[in-house]
């Protein structure tokens, strides 16, 4: 992973245009639309659009495409800006398409003046059917005839609110039989009258994407605007109208977007399971969302490293999730201080270790991180260690706690099983131990060698915790190839909660910070957390569990 990568082909097409004398500088842009949350396709444009301008010493503008008002919010643009905020990147200038809305009615009027565009009173079925297939060419109507002062009067009055939604249209006047379906005089301009996020109701008629978008980028002399494979056949579209309106000339560039195993990345599926209440919220630790990312632990820096790691390519591909997860890990296990947290508590009583005596042991933080510095253990005669670590018949090589069988305790002493209590049903309820005073950890005299290390906490001091497990959202590896609705594969155990029993220290730190339960996984401390009611969420296990469930 630390070889030196060769250029992308969007970094060759950059170095080609600056070592030509195309541009000083480039610009490039990333432009969300603010109806709904960002996701790991959009980390992946966010990536390459600030990193490319980073690299080659350019900057990025963001600029929001708010070109439909009856899904956008002001919700939706604050969460898209702390969301690039916390990937590590900063814009050049904050923009709106809607900053340019009387610019791009202008360059409507100047395509009409040119006998380019018309107002179309035919609806949009009636239109569809125009359009033809892409097999058979489309056909015109009457008002493709339109002359230039009619369309200009009728677009003008478009404008000043005289008719309803659907009405009339502003079509472009390309070409109804080429063999490009977007070409077959596309809609330039809708009429909606709805209130906008920052016109208010100045504006009913709006801007189409196609229309919006190239202009736009003209307008900032954007160098490369960079689209997803999606985008090909709009490229078309895009330079007839920068070249009929002769205004500087963009390009767009196109590449494969983020395709991830078990993952719907269709902002329209992620707000059906916001709004059904299958997830909590757009931030859902469950969600691809960048938001629902950060909850659940991810980094920024494993984000960023999978998205170099992915590069950029031209054909669409399948990444799977668990190399995502192979970067989280790599950086949690850096950055994560270590906590002893028992999942299923089995109470261990230590029989020649003093009633009341207790003892303050030393536990590092983090032994991969430099000056992590340590933090105190509380050790007590009564201690409860993992249910599994335990077994009254061991197999061979089960080298935990079995009758007679020693193993350390995790910054402590070696203890031995003695015996062991079980209750009337046959289950095993505590386990008698004693400890070798001369094997303190740090200072161990015993001369002792043993092959397991349990993690522990006192039963006097632990504290309860809330855990939520999350797993994969679907159970579907290719959610984008399966039969009947996306929702028919929701992974019933992708949210599991359970309490847990954690060492004093964990509540003693600060907030937001990662934490590895030792031999568990990594985890977060939830922003819903509280003093009274502690709540972590697993980022990652330790492994890859999932890989192990699906060959079972």
């Amino acid at each position: 992973m630390s070889e030196e990568k060769s250029l992308n082909f969007i970094e060759e097409i950059v170095e080609n245009d600056l070592q030509e004398g195309k541009y000083k500088s480039i610009l490039t842009r990333f432009p969300p639309e603010p109806n709904g949350y960002l996701h790991m396709g959009h980390a992946k444009s966010i990536c390459l659009n600030f990193g490319l301008a980073q690299k080659y010493g350019g900057k990025t503008n963001l600029r929001f495409d708010d070109t439909n008002p009856e899904k956008e919010e002001t919700e939706y643009v604050d969460s898209i800006k702390e969301d690039i905020k916390w990937l590590g990147f900063g814009w050049a200038q904050e923009l709106y398409a809607s900053d340019y809305f009387e610019q791009l009615y202008q360059f409507a009027v100047n395509l009409i003046k040119k006998g380019l565009a018309y107002v179309d009173d035919s609806t949009s079925e009636e239109i569809a059917q125009q359009k033809g297939t892409p097999t058979t060419a489309g056909v015109g109507n009457k008002y493709r005839e339109r002359n230039v002062e009619e369309n200009l009067h009728l677009f003008e009055e478009m404008r000043a609110g005289k008719y309803k939604d659907g009405e009339k249209v502003l079509r472009a006047k390309i070409d109804m039989a080429s063999p490009n379906m977007l070409l077959r005089d596309p809609i330039l301009y809708r009429i909606k009258h709805a209130e906008h996020h920052r016109t208010g109701n100045t504006w009913c008629i709006y801007p189409m994407y196609d229309f919006a978008h190239g202009q736009s980028d003209s307008i900032e002399n954007i160098t490369h605007s960079i689209c997803t494979l999606e985008f090909v056949p709009h490229r078309p579209l895009y330079d007839w109208l920068i070249e009929k309106l002769e205004i500087f000339p963009s390009h767009q560039y196109e590449f494969a977007r983020l395709n991830m195993t078990y993952t719907v990345m269709s902002k329209r599926k992620l707000l059906k399971l916001v709004n059904d209440k299958i997830v909590e919220s757009w931030d859902d630790p469950r969600m691809p969302t960048i938001s629902g990312m950060r909850r659940r632990g991810y980094t920024s820096k494993a984000i960023r490293d999978f998205c170099e790691r992915i590069g950029v390519a031209k054909r669409d591909n399948l990444i799977d999730l668990s190399l995502l997860e192979f970067f989280v890990r790599e950086d949690l296990n850096k950055t994560a201080w270590r906590r002893m947290v028992v999942f299923d508590p089995l109470k261990v009583i230590i029989t020649n270790y003093h009633e009341e005596q207790e003892e303050i042991l030393e536990g590092e933080n983090n032994p991969e991180e430099e000056n992590s510095g340590t933090r105190n253990v509380i050790f007590t005669k009564e201690i409860f260690i993992e249910r599994e670590d335990f077994m009254e018949e061991p197999p061979k090589k089960f080298f935990r706690l079995a009758p007679g069988q020693m193993v350390r305790l995790k910054y402590a002493y070696l203890v031995r099983c003695d015996n062991f209590v079980k209750d009337e049903n046959g289950n095993i309820t505590e386990i008698h131990c004693t400890y070798i005073p001369e094997s303190k950890s740090g200072n161990d005299t015993s001369g002792i060698k043993v092959k397991g290390t349990l993690h522990w906490v006192s039963a006097k001091y632990a504290k309860p915790i809330e855990l939520r497990l999350y797993d994969r959202l679907f159970t579907a590896e290719d959610m984008d190839n399966i039969e009947g609705e996306y929702t028919d594969y929701l992974n019933p155990n992708s949210l599991q909660i359970s309490t847990a029993f954690a060492e004093p220290a964990l509540l003693e730190d600060e907030e937001n910070k990662a934490y590895q339960f030792m031999r568990k996984g990594y985890f977060v401390k939830d922003k819903m957390s509280t003093p009274e009611k502690p709540v972590f969420n697993r980022t990652v296990g330790l492994k890859d569990s999932w890989a192990k469930e699906m060959k079972k």
